[in-house]
């Protein structure tokens, strides 16, 4: 059974402003149509592509209806080709964040306990030490390996340039957490379809355009261009990166929770 996740709906949600003049242009039905997009947004990374006929076409509604509800009130943040919600992400690195804190408190008990653990049992972590240690010394000389999305290469440019990437999001205040490394790096592997120069371009990419995200190059490594689903993820991640970049400024929240 698939994980159901949720968010809070505000009670006084229909006196926000411009609910009010939501519902005073399109009435309820606008409303619920409102709600309706704020779901499809929590489900899709806050991210979806200003296809109104598609939208109005999966909700039964006029296509001018869903343009207007998306554009006319100051609810959702047009860039380009997609759509989202600041506040919506807002929200959602609220939870990652308190996430976060609760797995590192996790930790921090369970190391707190694993100090008190009886004499017996440090003895038996040494011998496992030991262990290791002749391991280590019956492969000295081999490379260092890194292990990108299951896969094991020797130490490259990728290597270098990964490390030049995780420099890159401590500078733009956006380092990767412990937590989530291997599971970016796992990305970085599907992305580049296990091509290691793939892997340095979409780096390069994210870089060059001060993107704290990665994204599929437009073009792969036979020359096809990308399918138009590839090309709306794409989009969804780079409007994602790009509210990364602006949860700490001052905006106006809208009632999407």
């Amino acid at each position: 059974m698939k994980d159901t996740f949720y968010f809070s709906h505000d009670y006084n949600a229909r006196q926000d402003p411009k609910i009010k003049k939501l519902i005073q242009k399109h009435g309820l039905c606008g409303y619920g149509l409102f709600w309706a997009i704020v779901e499809d947004l929590y489900n899709n990374a806050n991210a979806l592509p200003t296809d109104y006929e598609s939208i109005a076409f999966d909700l039964r509604t006029n296509p001018d209806v869903i343009e207007s509800v998306i554009k006319d009130f100051g609810l959702f943040v047009i860039d380009g080709e997609v759509f989202g919600s600041l506040s919506i992400q807002k929200r959602l690195d609220d939870r990652a964040e308190k996430s976060q804190k609760a797995r590192d408190n996790a930790n921090k008990r369970w190391n707190k306990d694993a100090n008190a653990l009886p004499p017996h049992s440090n003895r038996n972590a040494i011998k496992e030490k030991k262990r290791k240690k002749s391991k280590g010394e019956e492969s000295k000389g081999n490379d260092t390996k890194e292990d990108l999305g299951g896969s094991s290469i020797l130490k490259t440019p990728l290597e270098k340039k990964f490390d030049e990437f995780l420099e890159f999001r401590k500078q733009k205040k956006s380092p990767i957490v412990p937590a989530s490394l291997q599971a970016f790096k796992d990305k970085l592997w599907k992305l580049s379809n296990k091509n290691e120069q793939t892997a340095i371009e979409i780096l390069n990419e994210s870089i060059a355009n001060g993107w704290t995200g990665i994204f599929e190059l437009k073009n792969n490594n036979s020359g096809k261009q990308e399918s138009g689903i590839n090309k709306n993820q794409h989009l969804r991640d780079k409007i994602r990166a790009d509210f990364e970049n602006k949860v700490n400024e001052r905006f106006s929240t809208t009632p999407t929770e």
